[in-house]
């Protein structure tokens, strides 16, 4: 997805102030306060792993010039604290410039919302890699359901299945109160359907370390990396995917390269001529005619002879 798209997003046609702290942003910016980074605490979970180095230091050197220019949101903690809980970018760029202040919208907010708002930031960011996007939009569903991720997947499936197979599973998942949430958060978040989600994005949780990797740091399209997963040979997988990365590997070119890497597969065409050959043996019972035994014999023979 382009960054031109991320920004085309429902949720980014919105000021991201607007979705996580309920005001416009002129209101948010108003209520913002001054408070020293130092009292700000990162939550023990966190959404989001990987920050391309590149990016990070682009917007510490816009930190250092102009300062935080959008406020963190923050939520007060016991100790006289605040823990973050959207503007984790910012907040680490702060730190690296060495900022003493920041400015910060306080919330009280419960575990549950904390984490939603925290989710939502975080997709609508243009620089999310596809993996982690998959993962906090799994990770959302779980929150707004009550659930866990693994019970949001198995919905995800069996509502995938209701649709292909209709007859087999109408009574099990459609209609469905949870199927018909799953439906709205994705129409409200605006990155792409329920059914693209399982077909494109669940698979690549299942992708092999390695690949997975690099997707998290966003070096390659999730569609090469699927791609290039194929490769069961470790050493051979991690080679494709450096020249990949290297020398911006086509899609063809790494389908290309995986043809010559794979032996060819055995033509369905001569399995079926075979098993219509023994099919044709046995029906015109040749052991018993003595003339087309003797001769079929001998055909045998050599079939033994090469199969040895």
């Amino acid at each position: 997805m382009s960054n031109k798209n991320r920004r085309d997003r429902p949720y980014q046609q919105m000021k991201s102030l607007d979705i996580l702290f309920g005001d416009s942003q002129a209101e948010a910016e108003a209520a913002a306060k001054i408070i020293s980074i130092e009292v700000i605490c990162l939550p023990d979970e966190q959404p989001r792993r990987y920050f391309d180095p590149q990016a990070m230091l682009e917007l510490v050197e816009s930190v250092r010039q102009h300062g935080v220019l959008q406020p963190l949101l923050v939520r007060p903690r016991s100790d006289e604290k605040y823990e973050l809980v959207a503007g984790e970018r910012r907040y680490r760029a702060a730190k690296e410039a060495q900022l003493a202040e920041v400015p910060v919208v306080i919330r009280e907010l419960s575990d549950e919302e904390a984490m939603q708002l925290s989710l939502i930031e975080n997709l609508c960011r243009e620089d999310l890699n596809p993996v982690e996007e998959t993962e906090g939009i799994l990770q959302l569903l779980a929150l707004r359901l009550s659930t866990d991720v693994a019970n949001i997947t198995s919905l995800l499936y069996k509502m995938k299945n209701s649709i292909e197979k209709p007859s087999e599973s109408r009574h099990n998942v459609m209609p469905n109160p949870e199927a018909k949430m799953v439906e709205e958060i994705f129409a409200s978040l605006g990155l792409m359907t329920w059914e693209s989600f399982v077909k494109n994005r669940l698979p690549l949780l299942n992708l092999p370390e390695d690949v997975l990797e690099v997707l998290r740091q966003g070096k390659i399209a999730y569609t090469k990396a699927k791609v290039i997963a194929r490769l069961k040979d470790k050493d051979a997988r991690k080679e494709l995917l450096e020249t990949a990365i290297y020398e911006n590997l086509s899609l063809t070119e790494i389908q290309s390269r995986l043809k010559d890497t794979f032996p060819p597969k055995e033509s369905s065409g001569r399995k079926e001529r075979v098993e219509n050959t023994i099919r044709q043996v046995k029906q015109a019972r040749v052991w018993e005619d003595q003339k087309k035994w003797n001769r079929l014999e001998k055909l045998l023979e050599k079939i033994e002879e090469l199969l040895t």
